[in-house]
């Protein structure tokens, strides 16, 4: 079999290394933007809070006048690191109630980088009060937490880009262009996603005292409030239902994204999952270690696994998609593609495109994904052209919902074991009374559910 075919690789990897300035400026971006000085707010000034707001920092000069974290740490830190960034060197205000920020600024742009459980809330907060949003995903942790932000960003009229950054990477805009929407599959009829990674936090913390510098109160918010067994930081809180939507909400909500917007895929016509703890029984642990969902469309399964113990399926690909189509199967992961034709014809592939070299911080950065700041930093970039050109954000809060939704309800199919048809006109799980009471979750006292319907 013919090996990859080089020439093409080292040419799209040429001219994709510079894919992120020049096709924002084509779309009307430029670097003297019609819009100065915007002020920016940061909720959640953790890891990847602070990632995302240097990535749009390397691509705008904004002033970034306020932050929020209820770990005063983090928010020292973060304060610290985004001054030495800031060309006016100035170090933002530091809040720890969210709401005290939105109250005291008119910021134009926030970004947020909470836990899951607090996304809906926050963001539904941050858009009534006038600012436009970056909010990471998924965007909620049930079902109607999503139809109400959406119903918010609407009725504002703000502009909401989701950070599902796929949807920027370089290599994964040429595959669309250049395999898919080539036609080079033919018919499509079955997809394949998957996640491997041990990924699944365990172990049996003994409860503590809650340290001086966390607000673990307003870390929990509307969350059930459990036991303190050490700082939720670093991935813990991932490992409990009460925060988030387990791998699939994490991992799959990611791939199944990367898949719709590939395909041109919007609501799956019926959702049906299996799954539970079958390996990892020991810990505290309440997120599944196993589980397959299968979102249905037309002609078309795209079917999702998970394990967060074993090996994978293909070392090559332990976080991926293959979409199967009658004239080929195009492989996709973070770091690369790659197109195999039946029979005798081209294959093609192509690498993550890297930005060492324009920008070097990126390798001083602790903890920095270096090979997705570059669709990051596009992502902002497009985020920047829908505020200032009007038009909806690559990753649309629309299109970040019908994602996090239909993992929401891969989750909720393997709870009832059956499965599961959403309609988003009704907002109901059609003819189960039973799955529809569960796409809202009840929030802990004195917050309240947002969505009113």
């Amino acid at each position: 079999m013919p090996d990859f075919n080089l020439n093409r690789r080292k040419f799209i990897q040429g001219a994709t290394a510079v894919l992120t300035l020049s096709a924002l400026q084509a779309k009307g971006v430029s670097s003297a933007s019609t819009l100065k000085n915007m002020r920016v707010g940061l909720i959640g000034a953790g890891w990847y809070g602070k990632s995302d707001l240097f990535r749009l920092m390397q691509v705008r000069d904004i002033d970034v006048v306020a932050i929020c974290d209820v770990d005063s740490k983090h928010l020292e830190e973060a304060g610290k690191l985004i001054s030495e960034r800031q060309i006016s060197r100035k170090v933002p205000k530091l809040y720890n109630d969210y709401r005290a920020m939105l109250d005291a600024h008119k910021l134009d742009l926030v970004l947020i980088g909470t836990p899951d459980h607090w996304h809906a809330q926050q963001a539904i907060d941050t858009i009534s009060s006038g600012a436009h949003l970056y909010l990471q995903k998924p965007i909620s942790i049930d079902v109607l937490e999503g139809e109400a932000i959406l119903s918010t960003a609407r009725k504002h009229n703000k502009k909401v880009q989701v950070g599902t950054q796929r949807r920027s990477t370089a290599h994964l805009i040429d595959a669309k262009k250049s395999i898919i929407d080539q036609g080079l599959l033919g018919k499509i009829s079955h997809v394949e996603m998957c996640c491997y990674y041990h990924m699944r936090k365990n172990g049996n913390p003994a409860v503590e005292p809650v340290p001086d510098f966390l607000d673990y109160e307003m870390w929990t918010g509307p969350a059930p409030l459990r036991p303190y067994d050490g700082l939720p930081h670093g991935g813990w809180w991932r490992t409990f239902m009460e925060y988030g939507n387990g791998i699939t909400g994490d991992m799959g909500m990611h791939m199944f994204d990367t898949v719709r917007w590939l395909l041109g895929l919007k609501w799956p016509e019926k959702i049906t999952s299996t799954g539970g703890i079958f390996v990892q029984k020991g810990g505290k642990s309440n997120i599944v270690d196993t589980q397959t969902a299968i979102f249905e469309y037309p002609d078309l399964n795209c079917v999702w696994q998970m394990r967060s113990w074993g090996t994978p399926a293909d070392p090559e690909y332990p976080w991926a998609f293959v979409i199967y189509g009658e004239k080929g199967t195009l492989k996709g992961s973070v770091m690369k593609y790659e197109f195999i034709p039946v029979g005798k014809g081209e294959r093609i592939a192509m690498d993550v495109v890297y930005e060492k070299e324009k920008f070097p911080a990126d390798l001083n950065e602790p903890r920095i994904e270096l090979h997705t700041a570059p669709a990051t930093r596009q992502h902002m970039l497009n985020l920047l052209s829908a505020i200032e050109n009007d038009h909806l954000p690559i990753a649309d809060i629309e299109e970040g919902h019908i994602s996090t939704a239909s993992c929401i309800l891969a989750n909720l199919s393997m709870l009832l074991n059956r499965p599961l048809v959403y309609d988003p006109i009704k907002k109901i799980c059609i003819d189960d009374p039973e799955a529809t009471k569960l796409l809202r979750r009840p929030y802990r006292a004195p917050w309240k559910h947002p969505f009113l319907g």
